[in-house]
C-alpha cells in the first residue's frame, strides 16, 4: 500500500543500557534481546505495534513502531506498555534504560563494542572506515521522525518542508549538555559529534541540512552518486549499500517513499518524544499545505542559511537568536529577528487550534516552553559546578522519568 502526505508517520527512538547501579554503560543488547525471543540471537524483536532492535553498538537498544501508524496520539500509551514488558527482562540483568541523546562520562574509546551477531559485517566494515568508537558513532541516541511521500511532486513539497524546520528543532529537543563528565559549552552536543561522525567520507553528511533537490533523479545525482563515487575505494566487496549510507539531518529513503528526520535529541520519556513529534508534524504539515508562504519560495532556502541557523540552535538551543528576517518570512513572521523559543511559540500557538492530536499530546511540550530544554532543565538541576556523584544522581532521577511516565523537573 503506498502512502501519500501525512497518512502516516513511524518513530524510531534510542536508549543506552546501563547497570541499574552504576550507570555505567552496559554492552548486553544481544542478551537483552535473547531473553525477550526466548533464547534466539536475533537484532529485533517485534511485541506488536513496538519493536525492539540494535543497530550497532551493544549497549544501545532501540524502540520503534512496527509499522507506520495513521493515529499518534495512540502511541505514547503503546510504547509504555512496550518499556514496562520489557523491565522483567532487565531486571535479570541488572540494568536499565538510561534517556538523553549522549552518555554524560562513557569512554567510547574503551566501551564500545560492536553488535557482533547479524549484519556484523557491515558494522566492521564501518568501524574500519570510520572508527566507530567514538561519540559521533556510539554515544548519539536519537529520535527519527519518518514521513512518507508519493512521487516527486510529494517529496518537492515535503522535502522543502523538512528543510525549513530542521534547523529549529533542536530548540526543543536539545537534551545532551554533558560529555566526558562535563559541560561542552552546547546545549545538544549530540549534533555536533553527528556533523563530525563521517568527516573520514564528508559526502555522507553534506552540510547535515540537505541540499534543495525536489525529484528522485536529482537527489539521486548529487547525493547518491557522489557517496557512491566516494565510498568505492574504502569498500571495494560492496558490504555498505550506498541508499543507507546517507546520514544528513533529514535523509530521503526512495526505497520505501518516506523522509526521516534525524536531529531530534531523545527526551526523558516517550510521552515528550512523540509530543515533539506531533508537532514538528504539525508545522511541516503547515508549510507543505502553504499557508505561511509557496513552495516556490521555501525551495529557495539555501543551504548555508539554514545549517547556520542549525548552529546557533546547537549551541544555544531554545536561546539561540534567529536573526534571518528571510527565514522567519518563510513562517509568516515579519520580524528581523526572534528567539528560538519565541518561533516555537507562535508556530504551536498557531497548529494547535487546529490539530486535536497535538492538542491532546501537548503537555510535555508546554514544560519545555515553560521550563526549556530538558539540556536547560539539567543544567538548572546540577548548576555551575558538580561531582561525579551529583551527576549520577541527576542522571538516574532523569532514567526515573521513565518508570513514572512524567518529565523530568529540577
Amino acid at each position: 500500500m503506498t502512502l501519500k502526505l501525512f497518512d502516516a508517520f513511524g518513530i524510531e527512538m534510542e536508549y543506552m543500557l546501563v547497570d541499574r547501579d552504576t550507570l555505567g554503560v552496559r554492552p548486553v543488547a544481544d542478551s537483552l534481546l535473547a531473553i525477550l525471543t526466548g533464547g534466539n540471537m536475533a537484532s529485533d524483536y517485534e511485541a506488536g505495534p513496538i519493536t525492539w532492535s540494535n543497530e550497532l553498538a551493544l549497549h544501545i537498544i532501540e524502540l520503534k513502531t512496527t509499522l507506520p501508524v495513521t493515529k499518534i496520539g495512540s502511541l505514547p500509551s503503546q510504547f509504555e506498555t512496550a518499556i514496562r514488558k520489557l523491565r522483567p527482562a532487565m531486571d535479570r540483568l541488572n540494568i536499565r534504560l538510561l534517556p538523553t541523546a549522549m552518555h554524560p562520562w562513557m569512554n567510547p574509546a574503551v566501551e564500545t563494542i560492536l553488535w557482533p551477531h547479524e549484519n556484523h559485517e557491515i558494522y566492521r566494515t564501518y568501524d574500519r572506515i570510520f572508527n566507530c568508537k567514538s561519540h559521533g558513532w556510539a554515544n548519539v541516541q536519537s529520535v527519527h521522525l519518518n514521513l512518507p511521500f508519493d512521487g516527486d511532486d510529494e517529496f518537492a513539497r515535503l522535502h522543502a518542508a523538512v528543510r525549513l524546520v530542521l534547523p529549529i528543532l533542536p530548540a526543543l529537543t536539545a537534551s545532551s549538555p554533558i560529555v566526558d563528565g562535563q559541560y561542552t559549552g552546547k546545549a545538544d552536543s549530540r549534533m555536533q559529534h553527528y556533523a563530525d561522525h563521517c568527516k573520514a567520507m564528508p559526502s555522507l553528511t553534506g552540510r547535515l541540512v540537505p541540499e534543495p533537490l525536489f525529484d528522485e533523479a536529482s537527489y539521486r545525482s548529487e547525493v547518491f552518486d557522489k557517496i557512491a563515487k566516494d565510498v568505492r575505494p574504502h569498500d571495494p566487496q560492496g558490504v555498505l549499500e550506498v541508499d543507507f549510507l546517507n546520514s544528513r539531518g533529514a535523509i530521503a529513503r526512495f526505497d520505501r517513499g518516506s523522509i526521516e528526520l534525524r536531529v531530534m535529541d531523545v527526551q526523558e520519556y516517550p510521552g515528550a518524544d512523540v509530543s515533539i513529534c506531533a508537532a514538528a508534524i504539525a508545522v511541516i504539515k503547515s508549510l507543505v499545505a502553504q499557508q505561511w508562504s509557496t513552495t516556490e519560495l521555501q525551495k529557495t532556502a539555501s543551504t548555508d542559511s539554514l545549517r547556520a541557523i542549525l548552529d546557533q540552535v546547537t549551541v544555544s538551543a531554545e536561546n539561540a537568536l534567529i536573526d534571518n528576517a528571510d527565514f522567519l518570512a518563510m513562517f509568516d513572521i515579519q520580524k528581523s529577528s526572534c528567539t528560538a523559543r519565541q518561533l516555537w511559540g507562535v508556530l504551536l500557538e498557531r497548529v494547535r487550534r487546529d490539530d486535536t492530536a497535538l492538542a491532546n499530546l501537548y503537555a510535555p511540550i508546554e514544560i519545555i516552553m515553560e521550563q526549556g530544554t530538558l539540556a536547560t532543565r539539567i543544567r538548572t538541576s546540577l548548576g555551575e559546578n558538580f561531582d561525579h556523584e551529583e551527576l549520577h544522581n541527576v542522571y538516574d532521577q532523569i532514567a526515573d522519568c521513565l518508570d513514572t511516565w512524567e518529565p523530568f523537573q529540577p
